[in-house]
């Protein structure tokens, strides 16, 4: 069963943000060789790396809620030209939407086990759908929170 992270968006205002930040990584990465990924550099190294590169991903908190997550594809130790001892995630640029999920701030990321993520929101297909189908796009979070504390969504 996959692991995940979880990880503080820090200064993202909404999914179209993150959407835009990760486009300029990605067209960054692709100039400097490395391919068609998003990366996000960290200074601590997962002790888990195995479970997580077994179909893991991080999600993403925006503004105190779970909105999205993307696929994890490696995970990379490097030291840089200060000496200092850095890993970076490599992830699929696709951001894939969430059922929300209300998390309180931390530091750094955590763990978060399989049972306890959030659902995708997936497209209906021929009007059928499953568990966390959606038709068309999503509400907006600020409706998808009050729909939440209403206890509806």
């Amino acid at each position: 069963m996959a692991l995940h992270l979880v990880k503080l968006s820090v200064g993202t205002i909404s999914v179209e943000t993150l959407e835009e930040w990760v486009c300029g990584r990605v067209k960054l990465n692709q100039k400097r060789g490395l391919g068609k990924v998003h990366d996000h550099v960290t200074r601590m190294h997962p002790r888990r790396a195995e479970e997580i590169l077994d179909g893991g991903s991080i999600y993403w908190v925006i503004k105190g809620v779970i909105l999205c997550r993307q696929r994890i594809v490696d995970i990379q130790r490097d030291t840089g030209a200060d000496g200092i001892a850095r890993t970076a995630l490599l992830m699929d640029p696709p951001l894939i939407r969430t059922q929300i999920q209300m998390r309180r701030a931390f530091q750094g990321w955590r763990y978060l086990p399989q049972e306890d993520a959030p659902d995708d929101l997936l497209p209906a297909k021929s009007g059928r759908g499953g568990k966390g189908a959606t038709k068309g796009k999503p509400p907006p979070p600020e409706l998808q929170l009050e729909l939440a504390a209403l206890g509806l969504l």
